[in-house]
């Protein structure tokens, strides 16, 4: 296997996710060659900023040999032409979520992508905090008990007043729903990776309270509500909001299992409940020491050192450059099937909201 300190990669999209992958990618050792944004005066700022190149264009970055990887951190509406242009170009790809704004231009992503033998990847790195990794090893080999019930939310507050803006906002940019599939999306895609259980029907009841934002009528929401089914009869809850006062990246839940629960909040990561009838319940602190073997390949510091938010890219992009190494796509990371499997959830959502009904996830 190369070493990953050969791979050279490049980071479409110069706003704050796109700075972390660069940040995330150099702590990896991954050579990054330089950055693309939405002007070349804007990339060229950055680029100062980070000590790299700014390319002209989207296109002259696919044109540059030493880019192996492409990493695109862009708005929305751009994901799915920049994707079919890299696989094109014969570049693996790593894309923000969601990975399109329809599910016809994410089926049209995937089946590029496994045609082309490429490394393809979906941002969800909120998998990859430590104790998140030991857990799924611990719902996968029965620890819980048979599972039942998953509840949470994810709440934010960036979007509270009437003139807050950002280009999500815009369906044109973001796409038809905004804090399902800004954030929801991270939720659902996390439970569904815990439990091994895919959604298969959604109840779902959005909320626009916030009507007009300077001068402009707002048809996204600003919050939602969402019952869930997810294979074998799991059931689950879950309410996602931008507009939750002093909530800033507030992402919990609780997994219910026949013997036992686990709950978990990204306001303290390095902490994982654990809920018993009959004796003590406990919390587990991250430590190498004491997880299984999934929480010890996501761990980079001993027990005590608090990791957070960045490292979960770094876990990530571990596993994805493991597989560019190798040559071609491997397990351990979320794929074009996992981004088009939360489009298919995002579709059952804006129906059942629009229809006021149960809605089967279409597979």
């Amino acid at each position: 296997m190369r070493p990953i300190t050969e791979i050279g990669a490049a980071v479409a999209g110069t706003g704050f996710i796109g700075v972390v992958h660069v940040e995330a990618l150099r702590r990896l050792g991954v050579q990054v060659r330089g950055v693309v944004g939405s002007s070349a005066e804007r990339a060229a700022e950055r680029a100062r900023d980070l000590g790299l190149s700014a390319y002209e264009s989207f296109e002259a970055m696919l044109a540059d040999p030493r880019v192996e990887v492409v990493h695109i951190a862009t708005p929305n509406h751009l994901h799915h032409e920049q994707a079919k242009s890299a696989l094109a170009a014969r570049k693996h790809v790593v894309c923000e979520k969601p990975l399109a704004i329809s599910s016809n231009q994410s089926a049209d992503l995937l089946r590029l992508a496994e045609l082309s033998g490429l490394v393809h990847a979906v941002n969800y790195n909120l998998r990859f905090y430590p104790v998140l990794q030991h857990l799924h090893g611990l719902v996968g080999e029965g620890g819980l008990g048979e599972v039942r019930l998953v509840s949470g939310h994810y709440l934010q507050d960036w979007l509270l007043h009437e003139d807050d803006w950002s280009w999500r906002l815009d369906p044109r940019l973001g796409g038809g729903l905004r804090a399902v599939a800004d954030i929801g999306s991270h939720w659902m895609d996390m439970t569904s990776f815990l439990t091994g259980r895919r959604i298969e029907a959604v109840m779902a009841d959005l909320a626009t309270f916030i009507k007009s934002r300077r001068g402009h009528e707002m048809t996204t929401e600003d919050a939602a509500t969402i019952l869930l089914r997810y294979e074998g009869g799991v059931r689950g809850a879950m309410t996602t909001s931008q507009v939750s006062p002093g909530r800033k990246n507030s992402l919990g839940f609780q997994i219910d299992g026949a013997d036992s629960a686990a709950s978990w909040n990204s306001e303290r990561p390095d902490e994982l409940w654990l809920g018993h009838r009959g004796r003590p319940s406990e919390v587990l602190l991250r430590d190498a020491a004491i997880m299984n073997e999934e929480g010890r390949r996501a761990t980079w510091l001993p027990g005590g050192h608090a990791e957070g938010f960045g490292e979960t890219f770094k876990a990530l992009y571990a596993a994805v450059y493991r597989a560019v190494a190798e040559g071609a796509p491997g397990p351990g990371y979320p794929t074009f099937a996992d981004g088009h499997d939360q489009m298919l959830v995002l579709d059952a959502v804006a129906r059942s909201a629009h229809e006021q009904r149960w809605v089967e996830v279409a597979r």
